[in-house]
């Protein structure tokens, strides 16, 4: 234990022990997932981030040792660890110059976002030399001024290699687009048995995990194109489950997206129709349904009745807005009851 102390502080790490662990130290050959919970703060005590308290959630940490994570140090930190254990490590600059990007990232995953949303096409240490915000104004003020850092972990569970399923996150970018397929059709089935929080869930990690990819590849190449048309079904997929969860304008959101780069895309289309006569947008509606026979005239029928549909509904809302205002009139214009001194 002394001689890994003394390792650790020649590396610019001191580590002080808080609660020790149980049994012997564990093994950590690559590919094996290590589960803690961490506290990171600025060494005057000021928290940045907690994983039990992140997004209002209680989640560990899960990491795969050998991946060549960001943030370097917390694998070289838990490998001294048994687990159980709770300790403090204070780590130089040098370790903790990536952290304001692994901050972003995973408060990203803890707000449901893919991890990647607001970070540039570019590597790290190059965002960190930018003036990009982080989205974040402690994570901003980090980075503009690196500093050592506190992190505090309790090293709750290590599972060898081939003992657990991997993360997404953790997977190699072969195995995403293998898995991708298989994320498809769970969603798929989940659709068909009525689940569909749950299915909105997988085409969501999907398109997250396919979007990974696509932010290393440069934008129209050949490579990027094929990955974006493996995310539209899925797109299309969540924009179904959307809407019949009531988010209207996230799907007219995603689908203006779509047809930005596909006009000729007649589902997207129809759901953003959709979604716009939910929302009371009938010219907009209109104009989408229009289109959607334009492009495939079969549809004919089934956009006549959403356009019936549509139209009851405004039918309705005008007559109910009519009574309400009747009433109101009614009531301002009540006489006024004479009094006699």
């Amino acid at each position: 234990m002394e001689e890994q102390a003394r390792n650790l502080l020649e590396e610019g790490i001191r580590k002080k022990l808080i609660s020790p662990g149980k049994g012997a130290l564990p093994t950590f050959p690559d590919g094996t997932k290590v589960i803690f919970h961490y506290r990171t703060c600025l060494c005057d005590g000021t928290v940045l981030d907690d994983s039990r308290t992140m997004g209002g959630r209680c989640k560990p940490m899960e990491l795969i040792l050998g991946k060549k994570f960001k943030l370097a140090v917390w694998e070289r930190v838990v490998i001294t660890m048994r687990e159980g254990e709770v300790a403090e490590f204070t780590c130089d600059t040098k370790h903790t110059a990536l952290y304001p990007l692994v901050s972003q990232s995973l408060r990203n995953i803890n707000a449901g976002k893919d991890p990647l949303e607001g970070q540039r096409h570019c590597c790290g240490i190059a965002q960190i030399h930018s003036h990009h915000s982080l989205g974040h104004n402690d994570l901003d003020h980090l980075q503009a001024s690196p500093q050592p850092l506190s992190f505090t972990i309790e090293l709750l569970q290590v599972l060898q290699p081939g003992s657990f399923q991997l993360d997404i996150w953790a997977m190699s970018d072969a195995e995403k687009l293998k898995v991708v397929p298989v994320i498809h059709e769970e969603g798929n089935t989940l659709f068909k048995q009525g689940q569909i929080k749950q299915a909105a869930e997988k085409y969501y990690n999907g398109i997250a995990c396919l979007k990974n990819l696509q932010m290393k590849e440069h934008p129209g190449d050949n490579e990027w194109i094929k990955l974006d048309q493996m995310i539209t079904p899925l797109l299309l997929n969540y924009c179904q489950c959307q809407l019949l969860q009531g988010q209207y304008y996230e799907v007219i959101e995603h689908c203006s997206s779509l047809l930005f780069k596909y006009d000729d895309n007649v589902k997207a289309f129809y759901k953003r129709a959709k979604a716009h006569a939910a929302v009371w947008n009938e010219t907009e509606a209109r104009a989408d349904f229009a289109k959607v026979v334009q492009l495939d005239p079969t549809l004919g029928p089934s956009v006549a009745k959403e356009l019936r549909s549509m139209e009851e509904k405004i039918h309705a809302k005008k007559l109910e807005e009519k009574d309400r205002f009747k009433g109101i009139f009614r009531s301002n214009t009540q006489p006024a009851t004479a009094t006699t001194g």
